[in-house]
């Protein structure tokens, strides 16, 4: 996409879409970076509201309590500075103060997180900083403190650092960005000489589309399933014809690119992002190079569904979607062939297909130049995420066993081990009010910072909830934040994994939140759902649960409850839960 695109969105229709308060401060002029995001947030629906603050004023800006900045109010807040207003300060240093350059700047970017995070809940999106040698030391910068490329390099490395302690910061990485386009295409010296613009207007769509990624990741717009074809895709060849013995795949010839596909696949799913199998095939011929073939770098535990027979694509989509419980706008679906992309995107046009371009050796560069999976958090329990969707799949098998539900639930002999947030469960409990869309009554997003807090304030109960049962560990399944406020609680957050949905869970769930809230002199409990695009599945679940409807609120009085009929247990008791959060 083109600037010139951008700016065109700027004259349709904004009404409507969702509104976002962005600040943006630069210590470069940032008109133009504004208006690019600005248009790029229509492609996205984003409705991005913007106060710009004047040319480099960060420091003013951010230190005056009564500044512009937090008159905004803003939600997100992107400080952008730039390469070339850096190197005309490192310029101006003597010698020996050259090799601290970059933790002056770091220092000075800390104060600047610290003082917003103490004065507002907003987001920090920070740009790094694009690298480009001055070539006063040559190539000998690469080992030489006292150059300007050295601490360029070291500012970038020590921001990854640095941003690892602060949970509300996210770092836009236009360094590789720029590596990918070049410095030459990314920097027009002509336009900073006239008007301090550091980046150039076509590189500007590509820094814009990066940023509304971010965005949108926080916010919880993100993919979490890729689906794979395999004939031609995951592999040379057409295995039900070739045999396996003559499929391309490994280190020889064009082989290498489809075993490129299948590392990079194999990636995502370590990081959490299922993978899912949609061929048109012979199931058992399909699986057997993932179960014989020595040059596979994917196997079968690695697909979450694996769906190969003979019927159209978008039918098989939705097999898949309704096994893993996901939205279809959090699907990813990749084909070598034409028709079936299209017919994919005809029929189901809220799962994204990318247009492959007809060289296998393209492929991987391509799909990571999309940044399909950008994510805003990461924690250790996302690389068992296949793991637990095919054990839930054992279990829907074992329940086609049963004639009677209830006989069914019991079997699973379920137990949950409910405790108040930890340092341990901490990154997964924001990662869920980040992610969870569907069971999620209010869709309030928190980060890591905002879950500390939460968790070391008295107003609040917090409950969180991993399950497990005969088939294995689900991991961290709910999550409840209460709002104390003398004998009331508020349900700040309720969020739950749809895999353990219609098994009790959700009873079990206010038996405990009563349970808790009457340990802390609780009387009543007050819910609300706030519908969205995606949460229709909960809108009367407080009614299922016996709360009363009071003028659009939900109100349970904790005198008259009786507890919910449940088949799962608690590993633990309300005194040891309360002691176990002290």
């Amino acid at each position: 996409m083109l600037f010139t695109d951008l700016k065109r969105n700027l004259n349709k229709d904004f009404s409507g879409l969702p509104v976002k308060r962005l600040a943006l401060l630069g210590d470069s002029a940032t008109q133009f970076l504004a208006k690019a995001i600005r248009g790029y947030g229509y492609q996205e629906a984003i409705n991005f509201e913007i106060f710009e603050a004047d040319y480099d004023q960060i420091d003013r800006q951010v230190i005056d309590a009564d500044s512009e900045l937090y008159h905004s109010n803003p939600e997100f807040i992107l400080l952008y500075i730039s390469s070339e207003k850096l190197w005309s300060r490192f310029a101006a240093l003597d010698v020996a103060l050259k090799p601290q350059f970059a933790d002056q700047v770091l220092a000075e970017m800390k104060k600047w997180w610290q003082t917003i995070a103490g004065r507002t809940n907003a987001k920090i999106i920070a740009f790094n900083v694009v690298e480009f040698n001055d070539w006063v030391f040559g190539h000998y910068a690469n080992r030489e403190p006292a150059s300007f490329l050295y601490q360029l390099r070291k500012l970038n490395f020590r921001l990854m650092e640095l941003a690892q302690e602060h949970d509300r910061v996210f770092v836009l990485d236009v360094a590789s960005l720029a590596s990918a386009t070049g410095y030459i295409n990314a920097h027009d010296p002509r336009l900073y000489a006239s008007s301090k613009v550091a980046l150039s207007i076509e590189f500007l769509p590509s820094v814009a589309k990066a940023f509304v990624d971010i965005v949108r990741a926080i916010s919880g717009n993100i993919k979490k399933c890729l689906i794979l074809d395999l004939d031609n895709t995951v592999w040379g060849g057409v295995i039900g014809d070739d045999g396996m013995e003559n499929i391309q795949i490994g280190d020889l010839g064009i082989g290498h690119a489809f075993d490129a596909l299948q590392v990079w696949a194999k990636e995502l799913r370590r990081r959490g992002i299922i993978l899912a199998v949609c061929s048109k095939n012979e199931e058992e011929t399909a699986k057997r190079p993932f179960r014989e073939h020595p040059e596979m770098t994917l196997k079968l535990e690695d697909i979450a569904v694996f769906v190969a027979n003979w019927n159209n694509k978008a039918d098989n989509i939705k097999i898949i979607q309704a096994r893993l419980n996901i939205g279809f706008d959090s699907m990813v679906f990749v084909d070598d062939n034409p028709f079936e992309r299209e017919l994919v995107r005809e029929h189901l046009p809220a799962v994204t297909v990318p247009e492959l371009p007809e060289d296998p050796a393209l492929y991987v560069p391509f799909l990571r130049s999309l940044n399909l999976f950008e994510t805003a958090s990461h924690s250790k329990e996302d690389g068992e995420r296949t793991r637990q969707y095919q054990q839930e799949i054992a279990r829907e098998e074992s329940q086609n066993s049963f004639t009677n539900i209830d006989d069914y639930l019991r079997s699973l002999d379920m137990v949950s081990d409910v405790k108040p947030f930890d340092d341990f469960n901490t990154p997964r409990v924001a990662q869920l009010t980040q992610r969870s869309n569907q069971f999620n009554l209010r869709t309030i997003r928190y980060t890591e910072a905002d879950i500390n807090a939460i968790r070391s304030s008295s107003e609040f109960i917090t409950l969180s909830f991993n399950l497990e049962d005969r088939f294995g560990d689900h991991g961290l399944i709910a999550v409840v934040i209460l709002k104390k406020s003398q004998e009331v609680a508020f349900v700040d957050t309720w969020i739950m994994s749809c895999r353990v949905l219609k098994r009790g869970m959700e009873e079990f769930t206010v038996n405990q939140m009563v349970l808790h809230a009457k340990a802390a002199g609780i009387e009543r409990i007050i819910g609300e759902y706030i519908p969205t695009a995606k949460n229709g599945m909960v809108r009367d679940l407080f009614a299922q649960m016996n709360f009363s409807n009071r003028n659009g609120m939900w109100d349970l009085d904790l005198r008259q409850h009786q507890d919910l009929k449940t088949f799962v247990r608690s590993k633990r008791s309300v005194r040891e839960i309360a002691a176990f959060g002290d």
